[in-house]
């Protein structure tokens, strides 16, 4: 139409769908959510997977190692031992205790054998050894760990001969089943028929053992004690070495500040068996034999003494264990015992050191002391000072541990048959008395003597 506009029509917009290129389910959005969780949940299991394969491997590498010790033994049979060493395998199945019973008498040369076997791997893993020795055993024996030393109570529960016999340097190198000290044996019906008592001192000693002894024919037939000589005297290394102790003489230097007392020592020990009032001589018997044939008055002797007395003792022989005398106060005895320790060439050093803390054991000890009472009067007696009134009752051998404390180990050691350092010091002792006795020699020259070999065999030792 003239002068009109045409317009066109609007065409009106498309509303947007809300629903327009939205994902149906089941499309890839889902899917990769669905796979991220599943991803997920396999890392887990993979790790969880992975961390057991590692823990059993761990606990696998872990595991007890079995392992064999060899154990040397000096006195006791496998039989009596045995069933403590079964004991400990029970409680630690993968170590088995082998036992080796040394025969050290008819062998000798202990030291030697153990040195030489140490070296070209033969040797044992635990080592029993005489409580004397430690300065000639220390490079043969492992430390303890501080661990055992605390777990055994070696440092609060065992007598102070122990802690200071079996330690070197601050190191401890071995740990006793047993102890014994050295005790005066008085034939209490010899005493009861002379009207006296045993001697609480050495002075009153002197003068009981003149009242014993009796001479016929200018023999003696009742000797009132062994003292004086050497060679037939059993411990005289031991009882010289008490009345070192008693009369403060330094048996590491004997001619030092305390020659004084050396000299006196030997000059009184000596003097038992000369003058006209000798008691002893050097024509009787052994004095363990004399005095289980009833013709000693007075022993010195430790408890295991009391196996040979009594297997060789007179029908009417009776007797009594005491307290050996003291000297102005002094109360100290000589201790002797046997230790477990360490061999410093072990490959299973912690296996080894748990049977030490087994053996140490109270519970242990006493089953030890029951089976060794099975064969024999008692058992070793008890190192701990927690377990001695449990031989309270037993007056044979109480005597025995009521002076530990009172005890320590000496170098000139009876009956350790080393071959080494305890019987060469035992030699030198020997000949200082006897060059008393028989070559009229001065007590002061003799420890001039004596005091050069102690000094020349420890030196070669505690090397």
């Amino acid at each position: 139409m003239e002068g009109s506009t045409v317009q066109n029509p609007q065409v009106p917009l498309q509303q947007a769908d809300p629903h327009y290129n939205a994902e149906p389910v089941g499309s890839s959005g889902v899917i990769k959510k669905i796979l991220l969780i599943l991803g997920i949940f396999i890392v887990i299991v993979v790790i969880i997977l992975l961390g057991i394969f590692f823990v059993s491997k761990l606990k696998g590498s872990s595991a007890p190692r079995e392992v064999t010790l060899t154990y040397w033994g000096v006195w006791e049979d496998a039989t009596v031992i045995q069933p403590i060493l079964d004991d400990f395998h029970k409680e630690h199945p993968n170590i088995t205790v082998k036992y080796e019973k040394q025969d050290i008498k008819a062998l000798g040369k202990y030291i030697d054998r153990l040195t030489t076997r140490m070296n070209n791997g033969t040797g044992p893993d635990i080592v029993r050894f005489h409580s004397s020795w430690v300065i000639q055993m220390k490079n043969l024996l492992l430390p303890f760990p501080q661990s055992v030393v605390k777990n055994t109570g070696l440092e609060t529960d065992y007598y102070k001969t122990v802690q200071s016999d079996m330690q070197n340097n601050g190191a401890y190198y071995g740990i006793p089943l047993g102890v014994d000290t050295l005790a005066l044996f008085v034939n209490t019906g010899l005493l009861e028929k002379s009207n006296v008592s045993h001697p609480l001192v050495w002075e009153d000693l002197r003068k009981i053992a003149v009242r014993l002894t009796t001479v016929e024919g200018g023999q003696i037939k009742k000797a009132g004690v062994a003292l004086g000589t050497y060679e037939n005297i059993a411990h005289a290394s031991d009882i010289v070495s008490l009345l070192f102790m008693q009369n403060g003489a330094d048996v590491n230097d004997l001619n030092g500040a305390s020659q004084t007392n050396s000299v006196e020592t030997l000059e009184y020990y000596t003097s038992y068996s000369q003058g006209n009032n000798n008691v002893w001589d050097a024509t009787l018997d052994n004095s363990k034999l004399a005095f289980a044939k009833g013709n000693l008055g007075m022993y010195f002797g430790y408890s295991w003494d009391i196996f040979d007395i009594d297997a060789k003792k007179a029908p009417d022989l009776t007797y009594q264990i005491v307290k050996v005398p003291s000297l102005m106060g002094r109360k100290e005895t000589v201790a002797s015992y046997w230790a477990e320790g360490v061999s410093s060439k072990t490959k299973y050093s912690k296996e080894a050191f748990q049977l030490m803390e087994y053996l140490s054991k109270p519970e242990t000890l006493q089953k030890l002391y029951t089976l060794q009472s099975k064969t024999r009067l008692f058992g070793s007696l008890y190192p701990r000072r927690s377990m001695a009134p449990l031989l309270k009752s037993n007056s044979l051998v109480y005597p025995f541990i009521e002076q530990a404390d009172d005890a320590k180990s000496t170098m000139f050691a009876s009956d350790t048959f080393d071959n080494a350092m305890n019987d060469d010091l035992e030699i030198y002792l020997g000949n200082a008395i006897n060059s008393i006795n028989n070559d009229h020699t001065s007590a002061q020259s003799a420890v001039e003597t004596l005091s050069k070999g102690v000094t020349q065999i420890r030196s070669h030792y505690a090397r």
